[in-house]
């Protein structure tokens, strides 16, 4: 499921479970901290480029029917997995040499996880970026927290809150991305940037593509005008109280959403904001995300988004109300000594 190879100078991460649309789960999260490992000291090795192999999207998350199926029960394979996962986001966090994601297609939760790390972040005419945890009962996740709260006015709690997708154009302008090319010239820019990891940024200068104008930015004024507080219920009777059909649709969406994980979203950015370091971000989530998995929400989720598709979740709590501060604190308080998460 993970394709690994040095071509040149180029150390090479291929995900490749086309069916899933290419989501990790623990084998290919271990396989590529491996890769990582080995090409760290690897004088050979000058850059690491990810992408993926076969079918489309570059990677659509995590395997999140694992998760739900492991909150059924102790959640234990479900935190094995995001304990690794987490490990892997550092690492591309912190490695030395220069990092390269090739962000052509689907680019959702787990996805964002590899893909932001890295230095060099390319996205195509394909690209679709979203964070989408909330309507499966989970939270933007992956380092979504320190992200996210980096993005210009309020833009990160709504794109938490609304899991909304934005194309290659608004990456860029937003900085998700670094550089914007035709999902055509990639074969040729990767040969190209194997030949010579060194001469990365002039080789996709000149491939880049005119970016068209961000749609997202066009919505800038009422995003941060709708989405200002860091209280959920201000946020819905902001929108409750606009009579635009964009505040409405977006008033609609969140209706849908867990309650929980919008609150805990909204947490996650306000504290991610002035996180010390991307590893205390990482312990953090790691602590929030053992609470998430042994509550209702995120079985919940995926039977009504993925399992039976009715879309028509009954979350718990079902009200934003029922949600008090101090289930949130307790959800955030840090884990005990024995059971935080560590880096690699």
């Amino acid at each position: 499921m993970i394709l690994t190879s040095v071509d040149n100078h180029l150390g090479r991460i291929r995900l490749n479970r086309p069916k899933a649309l290419h989501a990790l789960n623990l084998d290919m999260c271990e396989a590529m901290l491996a890769a990582l490992e080995a090409w760290r000291e690897d004088a050979a090795v000058h850059a690491i480029l990810i992408d993926h192999a076969e079918g489309r999207g570059f990677c659509a998350g995590g395997d999140i029917r694992m998760i739900a199926d492991s909150s059924a029960g102790d959640g234990a394979t479900a935190r094995a997995f995001f304990a690794t996962e987490y490990r892997l986001n550092h690492r591309l966090f912190t490695y030395a040499k220069p990092t390269i994601a090739v962000m052509d297609g689907v680019t959702m939760g787990g996805g964002v996880g590899i893909s932001q790390p890295c230095k060099v972040r390319i996205a195509t005419e394909n690209t679709r970026f979203a964070m989408p945890e909330t309507a499966i009962g989970l939270f933007p996740d992956v380092g979504g927290g320190w992200y996210l709260s980096r993005l210009p006015g309020r833009i990160g709690p709504y794109l938490a809150l609304t899991g909304a997708r934005i194309d290659g154009s608004e990456m860029l302008a937003l900085g998700l991305a670094t550089h914007l090319v035709s999902a055509a010239a990639i074969d040729t820019i990767t040969t190209a940037i194997a030949a010579d990891p060194m001469a990365t940024d002039a080789i996709l200068s000149d491939h880049a593509t005119a970016p068209g104008e961000p749609a997202i930015l066009q919505q800038r004024e009422a995003i941060d005008r709708l989405f200002a507080s860091d209280d959920f219920e201000e946020i819905l009777s902001a929108l409750e109280a606009h009579g635009s059909d964009w505040a409405q649709t977006q008033l609609a969406t969140l209706r849908q959403r867990s309650p929980l994980s919008c609150k805990v979203s909204l947490k996650l950015l306000l504290d991610g904001a002035t996180m010390p370091t991307f590893e205390d971000e990482m312990r953090q989530e790691y602590a929030v995300v053992t609470r998430i998995v042994q509550r209702p929400d995120i079985v919940e989720g995926v039977r009504a988004v993925i399992v039976d598709k009715d879309h028509a979740p009954k979350w718990n709590p079902a009200t934003p109300d029922a949600i008090s501060d101090h289930m949130i604190d307790r959800i955030f308080a840090p884990l005990g000594e024995a059971d935080e998460w560590q880096p690699y």
